[in-house]
């Protein structure tokens, strides 16, 4: 971070503080019962999303691009839960509210970076189906295994870099009185509101990222569904077309699990509470990497039969070979 400061100034000191306070959970009522229901939605993560990338990795019939994406969404999520839950856990149910400065800006580097990566990778997956659907015959070779992974690459590189940008910019923060950070987490938003010299730059990262992370993809998404829809209305039989669309159902599930509360937040974010909006900023980010690789399992056939075929491998009974005496 010295060299990022160093861009800005060469004898700049900032005041940084030894430890925030994060204390949004705090003081609502019955939050226990919250604690347990988030460390079942973490359990349930861990298993669905590692049971996805096992079958991912080890049925060669699943090695296609499409599972490249499916394979590092559940990668994200199981990354990112495992950077929140435990933390988050461990601040409030365990009351150990106060976090260093360096590892609070490492916690939010962790978990806006997935935050990221989730909604690129939903913008990876409706490419691939956009290309399956309206051009199957070039579909092998517009969206092969190597574009895959430069695309998913890529979408790292963007979510690390944009992320990076956002804590440089913490660092030339100088936080004066109070440390008490009202969220879940160690969120940017909350943490330049603290400060006591210029934060504009934070200000518009802050108001700049949410246009460039979550509306430009869902813009992006709700249009190549449109276009599916519109190409299928004209040149495919209603039978035929549901049979196409039926591929996308999982992939619509996962955009509307993930960006629904976000929308409901942001558009009544006066109207709501605020522990109320803290409690559902926290569900959007625990609940979607659980449910996605439920959704996987049970609407997507190439999973299911990739399942049953462990599962068939797994119960049949070892067959020993008889010795002749």
């Amino acid at each position: 971070m010295d060299l990022f400061n160093s861009a800005f100034g060469k004898n700049i000191s900032f005041v940084h503080p030894a430890f925030f306070t994060i204390s949004g959970l705090s003081g609502i009522p019955n939050i226990t019962h919250y604690y347990v229901f988030l460390f079942f939605v973490y359990v349930v993560s861990v298993v669905g999303n590692t049971t996805v990338m096992a079958l991912i990795y080890f049925d060669h019939n699943l090695r296609t691009p499409k599972y490249i994406a499916v394979f590092n969404l559940a990668f994200v999520d199981l990354f990112g839960n495992t950077a929140l839950v435990p933390k988050v856990l461990d601040i409030f149910l365990f009351k150990h509210p106060n976090i260093p400065y360096n590892d609070c800006l490492t916690f939010l580097f962790f978990c806006y970076t997935c935050l990221c990566m989730q909604s690129f990778n939903l913008v990876a997956l409706a490419y691939d189906r956009l290309i399956a659907i309206i051009y199957p015959l070039h579909y092998q070779v517009k969206v092969t295994h190597r574009f895959m992974f430069t695309l998913i690459a890529s979408f790292w590189a963007c979510s690390i870099i944009a992320v990076l940008i956002s804590v440089g910019l913490i660092t030339r923060l100088s936080i004066c009185d109070s440390v008490v950070v009202k969220s879940y987490f160690c969120d940017h938003g909350q943490i330049y509101r603290l400060a006591c010299n210029d934060h504009f730059p934070n200000y518009v990262v802050s108001c700049l990222y949410p246009v460039l992370i979550f509306w430009l993809p869902l813009v992006f998404i709700l249009l190549s569904y449109i276009y599916i829809g519109y190409t299928l209305a004209k040149v495919a039989s209603v039978q035929e077309g549901l049979k196409a669309f039926k591929t996308c159902i999982g992939h619509i599930s996962l955009v509307a699990i993930y960006f629904t509360p976000l929308l409901i937040t942001f558009t009544l974010m006066e109207n709501i509470h605020p522990n109320a909006r803290i409690i559902n900023l926290s569900l959007t980010s625990v609940f979607p990497p659980m449910l996605n690789p439920i959704i996987y399992v049970l609407q997507t056939q190439e999973i299911k039969e990739s399942l049953k075929r462990l599962l068939r491998f797994k119960g049949k009974p070892k067959i020993t070979p008889k010795h002749a005496l």
